[in-house]
Parts: structure tokens; sequence; C-alpha cells
């Protein structure tokens, strides 16, 4: 029995060796994905499991396109967001539509009225055609998932909203605010918030989308805001309402940037 026992030991002791080789070998060697190969593999045909596949989907493609397809309005020409230097038809519209499906939520929820709206040119991904307005046209210009963000901001900010607009030569949205530019060296000549002029230790309430909030497409004077207010409601969810209640589309062609 001692025997036994000394044997049982000795093969024990063997046994936690090897283990322990083993995970020191284990934790030394490191492993790399050298190459990933793949294939396409195509879906289409005239097979029967494609055909059932396409018989499932069907009924969902077909709900999906009749609510996509619904006429919500008209639009008497074509918005498009390549005519125009500083401001656009469409870019007009959606800074309009902006604050006034947006200000009526941020009216009941802050007791405070938006003052200016920017949104980024480049967000504008379609034209609005001439005829009916669907709720696909929202879709196709605004496929992305962008929520309404109301931003506070003082006046010295805004100032830099309006460099940062001259800067860019682009037909940024806008609505609320008035750049007036000098012609000969393309400089602020002055700025005006609804009319008045604007105020450097003012607070305004600026609606942009929760991308341009964060600082996108080098907005980062938003980085600045005093406060800022999240209205739970998606860019295209307040164009989709809006379409609902104009029933025909306006053509809006004031100015919000002047070369003087």
């Amino acid at each position: 029995m001692v025997k036994l026992r000394k044997y049982n030991r000795f093969f024990i002791q063997i046994i936690a060796a090897f283990s322990v080789f083993l995970l020191v070998s284990c934790v030394g060697n490191k492993y790399y994905n050298s190459k990933i190969e793949g294939k396409q593999i195509g879906i289409t045909g005239q097979s029967g499991e494609v055909k059932s596949i396409d018989a499932f989907v069907a009924p969902y493609r077909e709900h999906i396109n009749k609510d996509l397809d619904n006429i919500l309005a008209y639009s008497p020409e074509t918005l498009d967001k390549s005519k125009g230097e500083w401001q656009t038809s469409i870019g007009n519209l959606m800074a309009d539509m902006t604050v006034e499906m947006g200000n009526p939520v941020f009216l009941s929820r802050e007791k405070k009225n938006i003052d200016i709206c920017i949104l980024n040119h480049g967000g504008i991904r379609s034209i609005l055609p001439k005829g009916n307005v669907t709720t696909r046209t929202a879709f196709e210009i605004m496929p992305f998932e962008n929520s309404l963000i109301v931003v506070e901001l003082k006046g010295t900010e805004i100032r830099e909203m309006a460099n940062y607009i001259l800067k860019e030569k682009k037909p940024h949205p806008l609505n609320g605010l008035q750049i007036i530019i000098d012609k000969n060296t393309l400089t602020v000549k002055s700025l005006s918030v609804n009319g008045k002029p604007l105020e450097d230790s003012k607070s305004y309430y600026v609606a942009t989308s929760d991308y341009l909030s964060n600082g996108g497409d080098n907005m980062v004077f938003f980085r600045k805001a005093v406060a800022s207010y999240d209205m739970n409601y998606k860019l295209r969810n307040l164009m989709i309402d809006y379409f609902k209640k104009v029933d025909t589309i306006p053509v809006i062609i004031n100015q919000r940037i002047i070369l003087e």
C-alpha cells in the first residue's frame, strides 16, 4: 500500500507538470488570420426554392409598397439641391418645414421657441420631383434615421455658424438667420435673427439633426452648446407629417444669404 501511494503521488506530479507545460505553450502562441476567402452565391433563378422564398416575401413587399406609394401631397415643380449657389428651393423647404413642425413640439416641452434652423446640404439625398409626393419621396430625400435636436447657442457661436457657411460655400438649409455678405471680400457684413440684429451674448435655440449637433460635417460650433434638447422626432417623420399637412408643396425662394 505504501508503494502504491508513492506511485499515485508520482503520477499526479507528472500530470500536473505536463498540464503547466501545455498551458504555458498555449499562452505563448499567437495566431493570426492570414487569408479570407469567400464567394457570392446568387439567389435568383427559376428554382423551386427561390420561387417559394419570393412567394413568402411577396405579401410583405406589397404591403410596404402600398404604404410607400401613398400620395400625401403635390409638388408644382421639381425641387433640386443642385440649383442654387447659397441656397436652394429644397433646402429652404427642409429648413422651413423643420421649424414649422418642430417648434410646436419644442414649445410644448420647453416653453421656448426655435430661432434658427440649419441642416446639411449633403443630407438631402434626392430631388423632390414635380407631381405626386408620397411617403417614398420622404424616404428617398431623407433615408437616414436622424432625429430633431434643438441646441442652445450663444450669439458668438451663431457668428461662427455664419462664417462656417461662407467658408463651406454650400447651400446648407437655413431658416431664421439672415446673412449679409460683402460681395467684394466675401465676409460677413451683418447678421440678423428673425429680423433683429444678432446679439453675441444672447442665447438662441437652433434646430438641427443629432448628427450635426455632435459636430458632424465639421460644425464644431455645436460642441459649445449651452444646452441640448432631443425632440425624439425623426426628421423623415417630420417631413411626412408636413407633406400630409400642406397638400401642395410651396416653392420657397426668399433669400437667407444676400450679397451686397
